[in-house]
């Protein structure tokens, strides 16, 4: 059994074959999520987990070139918003359209399903490598 770091298997995978510029997302329970993407669903009940512990754990396992939001949630979720910019320096935050987010997704090797259930409380993680 592992020791540190993500024990959730799937996410851990997914974490372990990330190459530098693919792509995740963190996403509430109400993001669409393209049929092409692999879906790890970690959902329970309304709220839990909530985003912010999901987004936690994974930035404690994987290096991160930059981490991308909807525009939206700086307005529209300020408390989520404070936290993800807490967490990170800001530049390492790029905002886009919530449009344009959905898009993006497209692109994701996995998504990651929270049991979040307020606006916009959704990202996308750009890896990097630790060298």
């Amino acid at each position: 059994m592992k020791k540190l770091g993500m024990i959730n298997s799937h996410i851990a995978k997914v974490l372990c074959d990330l190459g530098h510029t693919d792509m995740i997302v963190i996403a509430d329970a109400g993001l669409p999520i393209p049929e092409d993407v692999h879906k790890i669903d970690i959902s329970l009940v309304k709220g839990v987990p909530a985003f912010l512990d999901v987004l936690k754990a994974v930035l404690d396992d994987m290096v991160i070139e930059k981490i991308i939001l909807a525009s939206e949630i700086e307005f529209n979720n300020r408390a989520i918003y404070e936290k993800v910019t807490k967490q990170l320096d800001e530049s390492y935050i790029e905002k886009i359209s919530h449009e344009e987010f959905k898009k993006m997704t497209k692109q994701a090797k996995a998504v990651i399903r929270t049991g979040e259930v307020t606006p916009y409380a959704n990202c996308i993680l750009q890896s990097n490598v630790f060298f």
